[in-house]
């Protein structure tokens, strides 16, 4: 259990250190910490990816629920959000099995109050609650959940009922479905909505698809199935369908806090939450009354959304680099009510951008480009323990040392160390080093004019990182 952890969105690590005794603990744990606050019912609803483990892992969950006496409703396989929407239904706690983007090999556990996401100070609840367990030969017999299969449907219904059946009339759009748990879903609901769908790249086997750092294979892969032509848009999400991932008529796609972007504009959204790591084509872009920075993780993006709503503002949204889009406010959509879900969702964002488009009478790269968001990199440096790049951003906190570090590229303008040490440099560019929260690494993003120029900016910055750390 020592290597399992929590990062910037719930607990992550080996499948080898999390089956058995070390999910029903955390989940255990989960439970004690949210005892007085679970409501009478004392309900939790259970989902999970694709991945091979996940199924072995929820039945685990469930049996930890039953031993603190809580009824366990297994939802199946299903998007996160799904689950997180059918928790606000019911009222009850929640525990998504899934490693997100990561590979097969990891899986993790995603909690929620019935309240929404945890936080950190839950977070810090659950690790206390562990010592309070018994032992690993504690743990109960196998408790069947009680089965819920409409979750799933019900999801499906949130967007079918808010967006007119015409809403996608006249595209064609390419669903990479790969091991993704929306990939019927999302095929369904395009169609629904009056798109041609053409459904690609099913796999059996687990993708980890990561909408923020993208592999290579991944972008090869786009590219050539948008390269015949024909097909206006390529959709597709991560594992567990909280983030998504959309590219133009050319397999060209589209950065993650850009389709946060056009989404918060297709809602006329006044307040926009969003981590450092998004663009600053959000503050340029114009047209919405606040913008709230925070630290990476959609904890803190929730935090802020919800003080943003104690402000007085209306329509609250927040997204992330990687593209998740949370809805903080109950919003009129095409006439109908879409309600408040304030955990990442990839539908959303997908839907609203390519209603956007359509609306606009735009591909999608003209639609991007009529907005001027410039361009962003990002790379790492693996095997960089915390306390090598804990050292490295507290020299960049300190003007003289960043002053000589910044030297061969610019000027520093202004400093955000809020989290890592983000950078806005002379020329409209910025750049910015922060340590993983799930790994042992050290990010580097950065923003420029051009593809080449942002690249090329991180390629720098992880070089004279990786001296800065040697010296």
């Amino acid at each position: 259990m020592g290597d399992l952890k929590f990062g910037t969105s719930g607990l992550r690590g080996l499948v080898t250190d999390l089956v058995g005794w070390p999910s029903y603990a955390y989940a255990g744990a989960f439970f004690r910490s949210v005892a007085t606050t679970a409501g009478p019912e004392r309900s939790v609803v259970i989902g999970r990816d694709l991945r091979d483990s996940s199924a072995g892992i929820a039945a685990t969950v469930a049996n930890a629920a039953a031993a603190e006496g809580f009824l366990a409703i297994d939802c199946g396989a299903l998007p996160t959000p799904a689950l997180a929407l059918e928790a606000i239904r019911r009222g009850a706690c929640a525990v998504m099995v899934t490693g997100s983007h990561i590979p097969q090999d990891r899986n993790g556990l995603k909690f929620y109050r019935p309240d929404g996401e945890i936080t950190k100070a839950d977070e810090v609840a659950i690790l206390a609650a562990l010592g309070g367990l018994p032992g690993a030969g504690a743990m109960a017999a196998d408790v069947p959940a009680t089965p819920d299969a409409d979750a799933l449907a019900r999801y499906r219904g949130r967007y079918r009922d808010a967006f007119p059946p015409d809403l996608l009339t006249g595209l064609r759009i390419a669903v990479y479905q790969q091991s993704s748990v929306a990939r019927d879903l999302l095929a369904d609901l395009l169609a629904a909505l009056g798109a041609e769908v053409v459904p690609i790249g099913r796999s059996e086997t687990f993708v980890p698809i990561d909408t923020e750092a993208h592999r290579a294979e991944d972008v090869a892969f786009v590219r050539d199935a948008m390269a015949a032509g024909g097909l206006d848009a390529l959709v597709t999400t991560d594992g567990d369908a909280d983030r998504p991932l959309v590219a133009d008529a050319a397999g060209r796609i589209l950065r993650g806090d850009v389709l946060g972007l056009i989404t918060a504009r297709y809602l006329g959204a006044d307040a926009v939450v969003v981590p450092v790591t998004a663009g600053s084509a959000i503050e340029r872009a114009g047209g919405f009354r606040r913008v709230v920075r925070t630290r990476v993780g959609s904890p803190y993006v929730i935090a802020g959304m919800e003080q943003a709503a104690r402000d007085g503002s209306a329509t609250v949204v927040g997204f992330e680099a990687n593209g998740g889009f949370l809805l903080g406010s109950d919003k009129a959509v095409a006439g109908a009510s879409l309600s408040a879900l304030p955990t990442r969702d990839a539908m959303l964002p997908i839907l609203a951008t390519l209603a956007a488009a359509r609306a606009a009478g735009l591909t999608l790269a003209a639609l991007v480009a009529s907005l001027k968001v410039g361009e962003t990199a990002s790379d790492r440096l693996p095997g960089v323990p915390s306390e090598r790049s804990g050292r490295l951003l507290e020299r960049l906190g300190q003007a003289p040392f960043r002053q000589d570090f910044l030297r061969p590229v610019g000027t520093a303008l202004a400093v955000d160390a809020q989290d890592g040490i983000r950078i806005e440099l002379d020329g409209g560019r910025t750049i910015h080093f922060r340590a993983s929260g799930n790994a042992p690494e050290l990010r580097c993003y950065a923003e420029a004019a051009s593809a080449e120029a942002a690249e090329g900016l991180v390629r720098w910055g992880l070089g004279a990182a990786a001296g800065a750390m040697a010296e």
